[in-house]
């Protein structure tokens, strides 16, 4: 009960304490000759260990739901990626990451490091996990949308589809993430800053994939990947209850 009263205070103070906090500390990523992706220390390898208990995970999520949504849909601007139905090994990956400082979210940051251990980061992550994936996410628009979708489609199928799948599925065990029923905006934005070297912890290998698109060339494999769907794990985005796929 004193945790749930914790939460909704925290939620309510969200703008005071995002900016308030201090910045993580910065860990050495992608810009050091001696950063080595996804390297096997650390919280992220207890917490990857651990039984995650999605039930526990659900009140943890309480203070993520603010600005990812109680379904974990995010926000169609893409200011807020979607979370439901993400791998666990992912969502472990980037939280512990933004909580050593190896990912910069000055906004998240904040809200991630009030995870009080590993074992709350695996039980918050199979909750997310559990969650159906939302349909109604943002997508490209333009008029154009056909052509960039189906432009999109062939880079993808050529560079993109061995890691992240046909469905945009991904891999849990390799920790590469899904990508259906993502937002476009959001889809376009971390590409871009991968290309760019501003994602810290990046994988190596997507980003010398990635560096030689151009700006107009991500627009259309985004607009692609924001199209994808994975059947039998996406529904209507709603309020989220109990933690169960629908």
């Amino acid at each position: 009960m004193y945790k749930s009263l914790t939460l909704a205070l925290s939620i309510a103070l969200i703008p005071a304490f995002a900016l308030a906090a201090p910045p993580a500390e910065k860990k050495a990523g992608i810009e050091s000759k001696d950063y080595k992706w996804n390297a096997q220390e650390g919280e992220k390898i207890e917490a990857l260990k651990l039984k995650g208990n999605a039930k526990a995970g659900k009140e943890g999520y309480e203070v993520c739901g603010a600005c990812h949504l109680p379904s974990g849909a995010g926000r169609s601007d893409g200011t807020f990626p979607q979370l439901a139905g993400q791998h666990t090994t992912v969502l472990i990956k980037q939280m512990a990451d933004i909580r050593a400082g190896l990912r910069d979210n000055p906004t998240m940051y904040p809200f991630a490091k009030e995870l009080t251990d590993a074992q709350e980061l695996a039980n918050v992550s199979a909750y997310i996990e559990s969650l159906c994936i939302p349909v109604d996410h943002g997508k490209y628009e333009g008029p154009d949308a056909a052509k960039q979708i189906a432009d999109g489609k062939a880079m993808y199928e050529k560079e993109c589809i061995e890691c992240h799948k046909a469905n945009g599925e991904g891999v849990k065990d390799k920790f590469y993430p899904v990508l259906a029923g993502q937002h476009y905006k959001y889809l376009l934005r971390q590409m871009t800053e991968i290309r760019d070297g501003h994602r810290r912890n990046a994988n190596p290998d997507m980003v010398k994939i990635i560096k030689k698109y151009d700006n107009a060339q991500l627009v259309a494999i985004s607009a692609y990947q924001a199209s994808l769907t994975m059947p039998g794990s996406m529904c209507k985005a709603a309020p989220a209850k109990g933690g169960k796929k629908k």
